[in-house]
């Protein structure tokens, strides 16, 4: 009985170790700050863009910021494009639905006329309402969703955005 009771009393510790381990692990993975890079085709960055997005706090949600760098050019026409802007996770586990405010610097040069009078700079306003999965440890990230773009004259709101990533 002496025998029988030791190794219950040592298998329920271990267990108990065990559980105890997995909750301080979790809660680890929990806290760690999510930072993403990603190359973005369209949304805010209104081209072909790279970027780094990271939380502000030691969380998977919340509220965080992005900055990125775009360029795009076809037959002398050039395109570059900064965008900033902050956003905010909400979700749990590897799903979130993320929005946000920012702006975008627009430089062009050449011939094109798409947005603005050639070889100016301008600045327009965005928004991001974006699906996104991003994993709990590293690993693979994705983000698809509208992105209206606005300034004072004009307001387009199904621009739409598709990004691929990793997370870590």
């Amino acid at each position: 009985m002496n025998k029988l009771t030791l190794i219950l009393g040592i298998l329920f510790t271990t267990l108990g170790f065990q559980q105890a381990q997995a909750q301080v692990k979790e809660s680890i993975v929990e806290t760690k700050r999510a930072q993403n890079i990603f190359i973005e085709l369209g949304g805010q960055g209104l081209t072909f863009t790279a970027n780094y997005d990271s939380r502000f706090t030691n969380k998977r949600d919340g509220l965080g910021g992005r900055a990125g760098i775009g360029y795009f050019s076809v037959d002398g026409d050039k395109v570059t494009t900064v965008p900033l802007s902050l956003n905010y996770l909400l979700g749990k586990g590897n799903k979130f639905f993320e929005i946000g405010l920012g702006a975008t610097y627009i430089s062009t040069s050449g011939n094109s006329e798409v947005l603005f009078n050639e070889n100016e700079s301008n600045v327009i306003g965005t928004m991001s309402f974006f699906y996104r999965v991003q994993p709990v440890d590293s690993g693979f990230s994705f983000r698809a969703g509208l992105s209206p773009v606005f300034s004072k004259d004009f307001f387009i709101p199904y621009y739409g955005g598709l990004s691929l990533g990793y997370t870590f």
